[in-house]
């Protein structure tokens, strides 16, 4: 064989696993991964778009309303006309629905949105029910108590009018609940999550081991909530691997992070490792 076919042969060969490396790591970003949450979502260079290339299946918009449009971004001085929660949010989630047969990944789990609320409670939600409803054949729905889930079930934080959506005979949305409704018997559908932030509970920021007492605390918080069958988030957690295998061992539900690319790291290290 000549230099010349060996070297290509070589060539050849080193770009087809450079190939292959690179559509497994796209397979893998692709692989949805049911405890990564977007914290701040709205915030990276591609809003919903990055979080989905990186598996995430829960996603987090702060919401304002301002006139009659819903607004995303996190203080009232960096709103922007266009970065509304329909072209941020919902216009993708439903036409990427459509492209993967009724689910945001082919054949995958829901996908949480979570709206925070931070305008007023009452017309804020007036308004995010409204344009919910336009987008009703994708969400999970609750129509006279019966609950059917979507592609994607939106969950309401922040400014919640808890009250409203109580009432409703046909909602789009759960409530984000506190430590406060851990022995609620609201019904699951109605208050899906409970969330609270990391610090207001726990002094641990990933240095060392956590304390004893305080991870039977986290253990605790969550055997409760899941007792309900409710899921667990703390927010403003440190963006750590060691925090996160803390938050895994207690099995919280959901991851939550700014650092999309590390989680899913860490989560599909986590997986491979079992």
């Amino acid at each position: 064989m000549s230099h010349g076919r060996r070297w290509t042969i070589c060539f050849l060969t080193s770009s087809l696993m450079v190939a292959l490396a690179s559509a497994d790591e796209k397979a893998a970003a692709r692989k949805p991964l049911t405890q990564a949450h977007a914290h701040n979502d709205y915030e990276h260079k591609r809003p919903l778009l990055d979080a989905l290339d990186q598996g995430f299946c829960s996603v987090e918009a702060d919401v304002f309303l301002v006139g009659d449009e819903l607004l995303v971004a996190h203080t009232l001085f960096s709103l922007r006309g266009e970065k509304t929660l329909e072209k941020l949010y919902l216009a993708p989630l439903k036409e990427r629905i459509r492209a993967n047969g009724g689910r945001v990944y082919r054949d995958g789990p829901t996908v949480y949105l979570l709206i925070d609320v931070k305008t007023e409670a009452k017309a804020t939600y007036a308004a995010v029910d409204k344009l919910l409803a336009r987008y009703g054949d994708m969400l999970s729905t609750t129509r006279d108590g019966t609950f059917r889930q979507g592609a994607v079930t939106v969950v309401i934080s922040g400014n919640r009018d808890a009250e409203t959506l109580r009432r409703q005979k046909v909602r789009y949305a759960g409530l984000d609940g506190r430590p406060a409704d851990l022995d609620s018997d609201a019904p699951v559908h109605l208050l899906p999550w409970i969330s609270e932030s990391w610090s207001s509970l726990f002094r641990w920021r990933g240095d060392g081991a956590i304390p004893d007492e305080e991870r039977r605390k986290l253990r605790d918080f969550v055997a409760k909530a899941h007792k309900h069958k409710r899921m667990v988030r703390f927010w403003a957690t440190p963006d750590k691997p060691e925090v996160w295998k803390e938050l895994q061992a207690a099995k919280v539900d959901l991851l939550n992070t700014d650092r999309l690319a590390d989680l899913r790291r860490f989560l599909l290290e986590q997986t491979s490792a079992k």
